[in-house]
């Protein structure tokens, strides 16, 4: 690819490889966090897929991503609000294989309410016993304080 804005072109480029990495293997939990809760697995795969080939002008259009992650009217949807789900923290504990956190996200309905959720509310999802309800309380405690510092640091 070749950037006539020579400098500026060059820094945009390394920006956009930065913002892109990463693209690809388990970029279906961020979709599935965001894409609606009835999207299929063969819907994430395919956005997924379409996501990795975009150029980089594409990328920065929003419309054309809200389009491809599932938002009906992909521009019109802009000013929606979106909240995670909680797959993209859940797939980062051990302890939480995918047919466990999708009962998870399924019992709690949202991020916001899995953060929420005491051992004992995790113990009342099928699969999640004293021990798995500990952990997971702990590895999502761990994620909000890293959040956290962060943004202050």
């Amino acid at each position: 690819m070749s950037w006539s804005l020579g400098e500026d072109g060059r820094l945009l480029s390394l920006q956009l490889d930065e913002l892109t990495v990463g693209r690809g293997p388990g970029s279906d939990v961020i979709i599935r966090d965001y894409a609606s809760p009835n999207a299929s697995a063969d819907e994430i795969e395919k956005a997924v897929h379409e996501l990795v080939n975009l150029g980089p002008t594409e990328l920065i259009d929003l419309g054309k991503i809200a389009g491809i992650v599932g938002f009906a009217g992909g521009e019109a949807n802009l000013d929606a609000v979106v909240q995670p789900r909680g797959y993209r923290l859940l797939s980062g504990l051990k302890a939480v294989p995918k047919a466990v956190a999708d009962r998870l996200v399924d019992h709690f309905g949202g991020l916001q309410f899995l953060m929420a959720a005491t051992i004992d509310d995790l113990m009342t999802v099928d699969g999640i016993g004293d021990q798995r309800a500990r952990s997971v309380r702990e590895g999502l405690s761990r994620m909000a304080e890293a959040s956290l510092l962060d943004r202050f640091l």
